[in-house]
């Protein structure tokens, strides 16, 4: 049966999503609420008139059709409202049943698939080919004269940001730009996940999440390397790796390495992407079930390498401010924040695990370092590694009071 439309006078009505953020904008005069959903179930670009936030703010889930009502006098009737409500879940808003229906029904479409699709062609970079080429060229023509330090060139793998492009540009230049003499056969991409901690039932025990999808990108198709990603799936719950990839489908930190590795490097390569969760539990117990992962991870990891397999790691730093959850603005916590970034640094340089996570467990990651998973299993498979620093940058985000913070080092 077709999965239906809220239509209840009598039952509770869904609150919005809670992943959803509903932005005031201004377009030709009119104040408008844009609905941006994080996770990119509904259609992009919807919004409403800002005469509709009352109605709104009664949706917490516990009211019905008629409470509602009754908070809008004689002038409004039922059917009106039942009618607004019915177009909000149509267009995924709600957390509701249907909501709920078509979200699993895309997911499973995606894990279906046999290629991953481009998640920010047209927001942080062209999806013209040609446009996107002219694109990296001008970031990389802008450092050209920078990168000197010979000693810097990375042989084994390389740190860098996944900050969106149009903040972090010239720093994603400045670190790929080290990589262009190089030719590797494969490439190991070892990223942030953004989006399994929406899925515990999925990913609980589960922090390295690969998959065996082709990736897309304008231009280019990257093929995965099938013997090592189902290599490492038959060790699955032994090692915390997982092939169901729907933390995959709009993850960003592994699609804005791809931009530049496949840019610089012409000739075929095979990737094996594996995106990172959340290793919190360690702060708390390093010798536990997760501890235990990672080193069994870490070991099955270094036995695929090869001498022309090259490591993508892919994170950022520090995230803070009132978009964070801080009380207080970014700009006021920059000093401390920057000495903890270069503690931070400092290990990940040195290639010290043990150095690294007695840092982060101190105050139990108070910064909010997503680089840290994928670091920290990386300096943990290969602590044998020479580490330089190519660059660290501070994106104020003044008009929300927030910060992030970036960085790349050469192995």
């Amino acid at each position: 049966m077709k999965n239906a439309l809220f239509n209840s006078t009598t039952g509770s009505i869904p609150p919005v999503r809670h992943d959803m953020q509903i932005i005031p904008v201004e377009e030709d005069g009119r104040e408008l609420l844009l609905f941006y959903d994080s996770m990119k179930i509904s259609k992009p670009g919807f919004a409403l008139d800002r005469s509709v936030e009352p109605i709104l703010s009664l949706l917490d889930g516990r009211k019905t059709l008629t409470q509602i009502t009754s908070y809008f006098g004689e002038g409004v009737a039922e059917d009106e409202i039942l009618k607004f409500i019915r177009m909000l879940d149509e267009q995924l808003l709600l957390d509701s049943d249907f909501f709920r229906k078509e979200s699993e029904r895309i997911e499973q479409q995606f894990e279906a698939s046999d290629s991953r699709q481009p998640a920010l062609s047209n927001t942080s970079y062209p999806s013209d080919p040609s446009k996107l080429s002219a694109f990296v060229d001008n970031l990389l023509e802008q450092v050209s004269t920078e990168v000197s330090n010979k000693e810097a060139v990375p042989t084994k793998a390389l740190y860098a940001p996944h900050i969106d492009l149009r903040v972090g540009g010239k720093q994603y230049a400045n670190a790929f730009s080290t990589l262009k003499n190089l030719e590797p056969k494969r490439v190991v991409i070892m990223a942030t996940s953004h989006y399994s901690g929406y899925y515990p039932k999925i990913y609980s025990g589960f922090p390295y999440v690969g998959s065996s999808k082709s990736y897309e990108l304008p231009g280019r198709t990257f093929k995965t390397d099938q013997d090592a990603i189902s290599h490492l799936a038959e060790l699955g719950p032994d090692i915390g790796f997982t092939i169901q990839d729907r933390a995959h489908r709009i993850e960003h930190s592994i699609e804005t390495h791809l931009l530049f590795a496949g840019h610089l490097w012409k000739h075929d390569f095979e990737i094996v992407p594996i995106l990172v969760g959340g290793i919190d539990e360690i702060f708390y117990n390093q010798d536990g079930e997760m501890g235990n992962k990672i080193a069994a991870f870490s070991d099955a990891l270094r036995a695929i390498d090869t001498n022309d397999t090259f490591f993508l790691i892919s994170g950022d730093l520090s995230h803070i401010g009132r978009k964070f959850g801080d009380s207080v603005p970014a700009s006021s916590m920059r000093a401390d924040v920057e000495s903890f970034d270069r503690d931070f640094m400092d290990a990940a340089v040195e290639n010290n695990s043990e150095k690294m996570i007695s840092h982060m467990s101190a105050e139990y990651d108070p910064y909010r370092v997503c680089g840290f998973p994928p670091l920290y299993t990386f300096i943990r498979t290969f602590p044998d590694l020479q580490g330089r620093p190519l660059n660290y940058h501070w994106w104020d985000e003044q008009e929300r009071e927030s910060a992030v913070s970036f960085g790349s080092i050469a192995y």
